[in-house]
C-alpha cells in the first residue's frame, strides 16, 4: 500500500482536517462544522433553500473527505470479491457499483462505489470507516497494490439540472447514463466523472487533482444553476431518497438483508456462498430476517430522530428510528427505521416516544421521492 503521511489535503496536521475547498467555504460564507473529523459546511443559504435547490436546479457539495483508494494488479476485480457479496467481476469498464464489504457475522462493515477503469478500479469509502476499511482492504488483497489518494479531491454537482451543466462545460461527458464513469476535459482541468450520487437526482461526482478541486468547483459555481450546498442537505436529500448512511442505517451488527440490500448480492454470488458473513445473510435471505428497514411517516409536524423508541398499537416495542427529519420536498417529517417483521407492511401503525410524548406514524414505502437518476 501506498498513501500519503497525512489524509489531510491541504497539509494541515492539527485538528479538524479541511479539504482543498476550505478556503472556498469560508469565501461563500458557509457555516463550518466537524464531519467525520473534517471541518466542512453544514449549510450556506441555508438547508431547506439548499435541499429545494438540489431538487429543482443544481447543488455542488464537497465531498473531499470521502476515501479514495486504487487497486491494482494482475486480477484485482476477483481478489476484491473475497471480501464483499458484489459482484465485482462482472463489472464492465466504464461502469460503477454499489457494493457492501461484510464481515465473518453477516454485519456491513462499508458501503462502497467502485469502479472498473480498463487498467484499474477506485473504491470509494465513508470517511468515518476509512480507518478500517484501508486496513481490511490491504490484509485481504495481498496480491493487488492498494493506494490511498489524499492527493485526490471530489465534488458532487447534484440536481435536475446538472446534465446540462456538465454538457456545457465538458461535452465529452454529457451522454452519460446512469453509473458511467468516464475521464474529460472541464475547465482545463483533467477529471475522472461518474454519473451518480446520494441525492435520488440525477447528477455527477468528479474526482480531480486536489490542487486543481478550487479551479473546477469555480467553474462549476460560475454557472446560472448551480450553488453551494452543505451537509446538512445532503443529509436531507438522501433521507427523502430512502438512502442508508452509515452508522445511522448500516453498521457491523446490520445484515444486507435487514438492510433492504438484497439486491447488491447477484444469484452467482448467493449460489456460490463465498463472500464474509455469508450463512448468516443467506439464512436472512432464504428465511427472512427477523427485523427489516422500513420507512416512517410521522404524524404532524415534529421530527422523529434517530434512536426514538416505537411500539405497536398495544404497546410492545418493536423498532427504532435509525434516521428521520424534516422532509423538504413533502414537506413533512420523514424516518427510517428498523422494525420486526410483524411490523413492516406500509400501512401499519406505530408509535414513537418524543422526549416522553407519543407521536403516531405510518410505515411508509421507501423512497419518500421518487429517484431521478439518468437511465437514458
Amino acid at each position: 500500500m501506498t498513501e500519503s503521511p497525512s489524509q489531510n489535503k491541504t497539509g494541515q496536521t492539527n485538528g479538524p482536517k479541511r479539504t482543498p475547498l476550505y478556503d472556498l467555504h469560508v469565501e461563500l460564507g458557509g457555516r463550518l462544522v466537524d464531519f467525520a473529523g473534517w471541518e466542512l459546511p453544514i449549510q450556506y443559504e441555508g438547508i431547506i433553500a439548499e435541499h429545494t435547490w438540489a431538487r429543482t436546479a443544481a447543488g455542488l457539495f464537497d465531498v473531499s473527505h470521502m476515501g479514495v483508494v486504487e487497486i491494482r494488479g494482475e486480477d484485482p476485480a476477483g481478489a476484491l470479491e473475497a471480501l464483499t457479496p458484489a459482484g465485482i467481476t462482472t463489472l464492465k469498464e466504464g461502469r460503477q457499483r454499489y457494493g457492501l464489504l461484510t464481515n465473518e457475522a453477516g454485519g456491513v462493515v462499508d458501503d462502497f462505489m467502485v469502479a472498473n477503469w480498463g487498467s484499474h478500479l477506485t473504491i470509494v469509502v465513508n470517511a468515518s470507516r476509512a480507518s478500517v476499511d484501508i486496513p481490511l482492504l490491504v490484509a485481504g488483497l495481498p496480491t493487488c497494490e492498494v493506494t490511498v489518494r489524499p492527493d485526490v479531491s471530489l465534488l458532487a454537482i447534484q440536481g435536475p439540472q446538472a446534465g446540462a451543466v456538465i454538457e456545457r462545460l465538458a461535452p465529452a461527458l454529457g451522454d452519460m447514463v446512469f453509473l458511467d464513469v468516464r475521464t474529460a476535459d472541464l475547465a482545463g482541468v483533467e477529471v475522472m466523472a461518474s454519473r451518480s450520487g446520494y441525492t435520488g437526482e440525477d447528477g455527477f461526482e468528479l474526482a480531480v487533482a486536489a490542487d486543481e478541486a478550487e479551479v473546477v468547483a469555480r467553474a462549476l459555481l460560475a454557472q446560472p444553476e448551480v450553488k453551494p450546498a452543505g451537509l446538512g442537505a445532503r443529509d436531507t436529500l438522501r433521507l427523502e431518497a430512502g438512502l442508508h448512511l452509515y452508522g445511522n442505517d448500516l453498521d457491523e451488527n446490520t445484515s444486507p438483508v435487514e438492510a433492504g440490500l438484497s439486491w447488491t448480492i447477484p444469484k452467482r454470488r448467493r449460489e456460490a456462498a463465498d463472500f464474509p458473513g455469508a450463512e448468516r445473510i443467506l439464512s436472512d435471505f432464504n428465511n427472512g430476517p427477523s427485523r427489516q428497514r422500513v420507512g416512517l411517516k410521522p404524524e404532524g409536524r415534529r421530527p422523529v430522530r434517530e434512536g426514538t423508541s416505537l411500539r405497536s398499537a398495544d404497546g410492545v416495542e418493536v423498532g427504532t428510528v435509525s434516521s428521520g427529519g424534516y422532509g423538504p420536498t413533502v414537506e413533512h417529517p420523514v424516518a427510517m427505521a428498523y422494525v420486526a417483521s410483524p411490523f413492516t407492511e406500509p400501512g401499519t401503525k406505530l408509535i414513537a416516544d418524543v422526549r416522553g410524548s407519543d407521536v403516531a406514524c405510518t410505515v411508509a414505502d421507501l423512497p419518500f421521492v421518487p429517484h431521478n437518476y439518468a437511465r437514458s
